[in-house]
């Protein structure tokens, strides 16, 4: 059976210079990542101005006036002025996509694109609703990923944070009770304890330097040197408990967007320059560069998809058959409910190792402390007794 005819687009136009000064304070980046602060525009925020302007424009209201209609009705903040900067150049005769184009720092290339298709296609509104689809189901993903990891730390800062308060104020108490005994009658384990006592309380300066040195330069490697970055990337693949859930979520969201921008009329190669400017992890670009030159070669997804080993069995075979039958972009979106349904699965199992696991840790550590702390109490009680 024949593949699918790809349209091609035109090319974006480069901003004007009036457009580059306008938006020169705006902060560069994707639109689809969840932002905080002010002036920033949250993925929640674009997903429902997408989805109020699909509505609009189904409606048949001309996309001038559905912009003005969202401009009045957004509150302030960076989004209802940009709206208003899009309804100035969408009057003055500049393309929606380009207009958009112009606040890369919301509307990503994914986007921008995907708009364009739908300009080149006549099927505006349907491209809008799909979009908007896509921004909730992306940010539902990392929203579950970013719970499933922020859980365990979230835990473990708690748990160093009581210990610090117990060695910096609770043994001190007890060691004024313990000199009256004298060093040599204490149990090893006091000894022990009372040590780290007295060390975090002249060297904890030295931790939290070290600590903090050690995040900064992480993330000087992880921004300058590639060996590092690749090595930190396969590591966070092949992590216990959590490898499993950053691969699947790579998966799903390459899939999910690959598959939402061919479904839009993106050409294949194009669809994959922009998932390889949007993905992070070197490997899963890699992957996707290989690709890409499979395809400038003729030849087809299968083979470097299943050679890059960032792709199952499952996954490579559905896309084959997707690719010989022209119905890639439904295998894609197949892809992507098998994987997202995974990536809840393991989050769920996740939950469920890790509970135990830090219960019996904390218990462990305060159980430590505790034996310490009463093993000179009740050595001194037992010697009252005998008197």
């Amino acid at each position: 059976m024949p593949k699918k005819l790809q349209r091609r687009m035109p090319a974006p136009k480069a901003p004007s210079a009036a457009a580059a000064r306008r938006t020169a304070g705006e902060p560069r980046g994707g639109g689809l990542s969840l932002s905080f602060g002010k002036g920033r525009v949250t993925a929640r925020v674009l997903a429902e101005f997408t989805s109020q302007l699909a509505v609009l424009l189904n409606a048949g209201i001309p996309i001038t006036k559905s912009l003005r209609i969202l401009e009045g009705q957004l509150p302030q903040g960076a989004m209802k002025r940009i709206a208003g900067q899009l309804v100035e150049d969408v009057e003055g005769g500049t393309a929606l996509s380009e207009a958009m184009a112009k606040h890369d720092g919301v509307f990503d290339a994914l986007y921008t694109n995907m708009v364009r298709a739908g300009e080149a296609g006549g099927v505006q509104e349907e491209i809008l609703n799909r979009l908007s689809g896509f921004l909730v189901a992306s940010e539902e993903i990392k929203s579950r990923v970013k719970g499933a990891l922020a859980y365990p730390v979230a835990i473990m800062v708690v748990a160093v944070l009581v210990l610090l308060l117990v060695f910096a104020f609770v043994i001190p108490k007890f060691k004024q009770v313990f000199a009256t005994l004298g060093e040599g009658n204490l149990h090893w384990t006091t000894q022990w304890v009372m040590g780290i006592g007295d060390h975090l309380k002249v060297w904890w300066w030295s931790y939290l330097l070290g600590a903090m040195l050690i995040v900064v330069v992480h993330r000087v490697l992880m921004a300058k040197v590639a060996g590092y970055r690749s090595v930190m990337h396969r590591f966070a693949l092949h992590v216990p408990l959590f490898g499993s859930l950053v691969h699947r979520s790579l998966v799903a969201r390459f899939a999910r967007t690959f598959g939402t921008l061919i479904q839009s009329g993106v050409p294949h190669l194009e669809a994959l320059d922009i998932l390889n400017a949007s993905t992070h992890n070197v490997h899963m670009k890699a992957a996707i560069a290989d690709v890409q030159s499979s395809i400038r070669e003729g030849a087809g997804f299968a083979v470097p998809m299943g050679e890059s080993g960032m792709f199952d069995d499952i996954v490579v075979n559905m896309v084959d058959v997707g690719e010989q039958t022209g119905e890639l972009d439904g295998m894609l979106t197949k892809v992507a409910d098998r994987y997202e349904k995974e990536v809840d699965q393991t989050i769920e199992t996740t939950f469920k190792l890790i509970e135990p696991i830090l219960l019996v840790v904390m218990a462990v550590a305060v159980g430590f402390i505790v034996f310490a702390l009463f093993m000179p109490l009740l050595t001194m009680m037992q010697q009252m007794s005998k008197r």
